[in-house]
């Protein structure tokens, strides 16, 4: 294959690759940089972030925070980021509407953020995100005390927020959702009392650690977690964000797939609420190894080399669904060269990401000759896919969709190739995808 080439200023042809070689440093993990800045935000005195992901949604969390009167530097080329806090009561009554772009995760952590100070804040996102379920955050921000009103009778935003006067209650999470979980204990450091959360508190845990290492009254019994409220005072903290595992994501799939390739992703983060991805492929037959184990930050990072394998069907669901969710559109790619059917269920989730993923993957892998069966939670591909060809598809301005399809792209016969139409989206997690992407083909 020839390098990837930009046929117009929105559209990427991607060809069949012969071998893929090479290391890849994926960016800083998203999930981790907005907690650094956010976090960081409420917390005493300076702190630097550094391999920080300076993606689309991760400059929203910095943009808001800045609009509410903290002090951050940014340098986008070393990826570096200092913030400068007034504490955990230092936040300003922003002069503007504060805009979270296409971040869902900005939104969700400061509708509960901004619910435990005394002002009124107005949140709004783009059309993207202002059609994304906001239900499950402002219900339970009401019965904490915050005073929170949405568009179409209290489920879409944008968002209208006047918090203060927060009172701890029980409440047991209905979704796995790390977003929920975080909004909730970003406002219970403000509430009188505890805070205690039950239902399905089993999702990455970034914030559980990092709130910890910050000095929040937070405790972590059998099945719960408590925050003792209000909090005093939260300590800033340097960070070195690992690699994004959702990232690395798209090269393991690669690999995996490819009948010639072996890649190494160096420094990734392998947080095991986060490693359904490697749990996932490992299962379907996939040979992953971990080489260079070591603890950043607390958080477990690794090398991960990865190398062409002879994949089965996988079939994904329950509990491993909440630490693979964003990489499903990458597992879909994997399934298209397993043998049998490999099926994605309890994933209802992907009907309102940054599109509804079932829906476009059954869309997109028809243009490329794969069919898909879907179903409201999930999907299933029988494999290995016999009439793959190239075609033009469309991103539908999901990130992760994009890099799917240009991973697709890879498998394809002899001549064949993928035109994917908005293909910069892949900026909104990781910055330099195509150019990684290129190295690496052969």
């Amino acid at each position: 294959m020839s390098a990837p080439t930009a046929t117009t200023n929105t559209r990427i042809t991607i060809g069949s690759a012969r071998r893929l070689r090479g290391e890849i440093t994926v960016p800083g993990d998203k999930a981790l940089s907005h907690r650094a800045v956010i976090f960081n935000s409420i917390g005493e005195g300076t702190a630097r972030i550094t391999n920080f992901l300076p993606g689309e949604d991760c400059l929203s969390s910095i943009a808001c925070m800045r609009q509410l009167g903290v002090e951050i530097d940014l340098d986008e080329v070393a990826r570096t980021v200092v913030t400068q806090s007034k504490g955990l009561r230092g936040l300003q009554e922003p002069a503007d509407v504060l805009n979270a772009g296409n971040s869902g995760t900005t939104m969700r952590f400061l509708s509960g953020l901004l619910s435990g100070f005394p002002f009124q804040s107005i949140l709004t996102g783009d059309a993207s995100l202002r059609s994304r379920p906001m239900k499950r955050v402002i219900e339970p921000l009401k019965l904490l005390g915050s005073l929170i009103s949405g568009r179409q009778n209290d489920t879409l935003a944008p968002l209208v927020i006047r918090g203060g006067n927060l009172k701890g209650f029980r409440y047991d999470l209905p979704v796995a959702s790390a977003q929920l979980k975080t909004c909730l204990l970003l406002a219970a450091l403000y509430a009188e009392g505890d805070t205690t959360l039950g239902g399905l508190i089993e999702s990455r845990d970034h914030t559980e650690r990092f709130l910890t290492a910050m000095g929040a009254p937070l405790e972590k019994t059998a099945g719960t977690l408590v925050m003792h409220g209000p909090a005093k005072q939260l300590q800033a903290l340097d960070v070195v964000v690992p690699g994004d595992i959702s990232s690395a994501a798209f090269w393991l799939v690669a690999a995996s797939a490819h009948p010639d390739a072996d890649i190494t992703l160096r420094k990734v983060g392998v947080n095991e609420t986060r490693t359904g991805i490697i749990d996932a492929l490992l299962e379907m037959g996939a040979d992953i190894t971990f080489e260079n184990e070591s603890l950043v930050g607390g958080e477990p990072v690794a090398d991960l080399r990865v190398r062409s394998a002879r994949l089965r069907a996988g079939h994904i669901g329950g509990s491993i669904i909440p630490r693979l969710v964003d990489e499903i559109p990458a597992l879909a790619v994997a399934a298209l060269q397993a043998e049998g059917t490999s099926e994605v269920r309890d994933a209802s989730e992907l009907r309102v990401k940054e599109t509804d993923r079932i829906a476009a993957i059954a869309t997109e892998f028809g243009r490329l000759g794969v069919q898909v069966e879907t179903r409201p939670d999930g999907l299933s591909i029988t494999g290995p896919v016999s009439g793959l060809k190239g075609g033009a598809v469309q991103s539908y301005g999901d990130h992760r969709l994009a890099m799917a399809l240009a991973i697709a792209g890879l498998l394809l016969p002899a001549g064949e190739a993928v035109e994917i139409e908005d293909y910069h989206c892949a900026d909104v997690s990781y910055p330099g995808f195509w150019d990684d992407l290129a190295r690496i083909v052969d």
